[in-house]
């Protein structure tokens, strides 16, 4: 295949978005493709191999598209960008660009990010319960909590309850001091977090004095009937068996469930099964329940996570035991 070049113009208000604090997007291109870039007046030259010319020019174009419609290019973007081309998928990341499901309160837009964030919130919006399963960093909560928040202002449902098992991540932390509140709060604190990012402190206290709004343990909703709400479940793969059975029971008429969990960051005690891993089994051929798997491919945080969780499972695939190490108190 001969050596081509091609010039990409840039957009003096869009360059260093997109090529990176000191080229480093430019260089991380130019690397994967295997071509050499030469940056000057708005224009970069693209010299190489005709294929890989092509695959640079695309993601150029992808990224100065997303760079316009007002993202703040980042390491993540790029990455994804690359992985697309491969895939003969480039125009994917402007589709699932397009699609905005709110803002937090510092006016940041939240999207999803990757192919299988799409399907996932896709899936919340046209099933009644979802369940998405992935490593940390997919955005599994985050994305759930958005569709809620927007849910709840769009007055589509009337409340929101947020509710995940309230289990040590492989830590005995004793007795801890304060009221009931005081010592269930650190479980839910991500949760927490999340609301005050989208919805703001003031509007979540508000709402969560008129009971509109709820973040309590799973213990909490035994009991209960829930319609007209939306509900997400987080950290799953901390229920047991009857625990997730009660908790998908209690779904009333005019609710969403939203089921997330991470199956290799179990943290129950013994051998038993988990709730996630049961329920995934039982309700598989249900039509109205969607099953959502991401993959370390859609990993929004730092791409450093997405190589330690890649790192942790190709070290899983090998290890005799599965990767997990027998404690006294069972496998973990």
């Amino acid at each position: 295949m001969g050596i081509v070049e091609t010039m990409i113009d840039i957009p003096a208000e869009h360059e260093r978005n997109v090529c990176g604090q000191f080229d480093a997007y430019l260089k991380k291109i130019e690397r994967t493709l295997r071509v050499t870039m030469v940056s000057r007046d708005g224009c970069i030259k693209v010299i190489g191999p005709e294929q890989m010319v092509t695959r640079a020019s695309s993601v150029f174009g992808n990224l100065i598209e997303l760079s316009k419609r007002g993202n703040i290019i980042t390491e993540q973007n790029v990455d994804y960008a690359l992985s697309l081309t491969f895939e003969e998928k480039d125009g994917k990341i402007l589709e699932i660009d397009r699609d905005l499901i709110c803002r937090t309160m510092s006016g940041k837009p939240v999207k999803p990010k990757t192919i299988g964030q799409k399907e996932y919130v896709d899936a919340i919006r046209e099933k009644m319960i979802v369940f998405g399963l992935g490593p940390a960093g997919t955005g599994k909560t985050y994305l759930a909590m958005a569709m809620a928040i927007q849910a709840f202002k769009n007055n589509e449902v009337g409340r929101i309850i947020l509710t995940r098992p309230a289990i040590e991540a492989g830590e005995k932390l004793g007795f801890l001091p304060g009221d009931l509140q005081s010592k269930i709060d650190p479980y839910l604190r991500p949760l927490y977090d999340a609301l005050y990012e989208i919805m703001g402190a003031d509007s979540y206290l508000h709402n969560a004095e008129k009971g509109l709004i709820e973040v309590a343990p799973l213990a909490y909703m035994r009991g209960r009937t829930l319609d007209n709400a939306y509900i997400i479940l987080d950290e799953a793969q901390n229920t047991t068996p009857a625990q997730m059975k009660m908790f998908l029971t209690r779904i009333g008429f005019g609710s969403k469930v939203i089921v997330t969990g991470d199956m290799s960051q179990r943290d129950l005690s013994g051998d038993g099964p988990s709730g996630l891993d049961m329920a995934v089994k039982v309700l598989r051929k249900i039509e109205e329940i969607s099953f959502i798997r991401l993959s370390s491919k859609d990993i929004v945080r730092h791409p450093l996570v997405q190589k330690i969780v890649q790192a942790y499972e190709a070290y899983e695939s090998k290890s005799p035991s599965g990767g997990k190490a027998r404690r006294p108190g069972g496998n973990r």
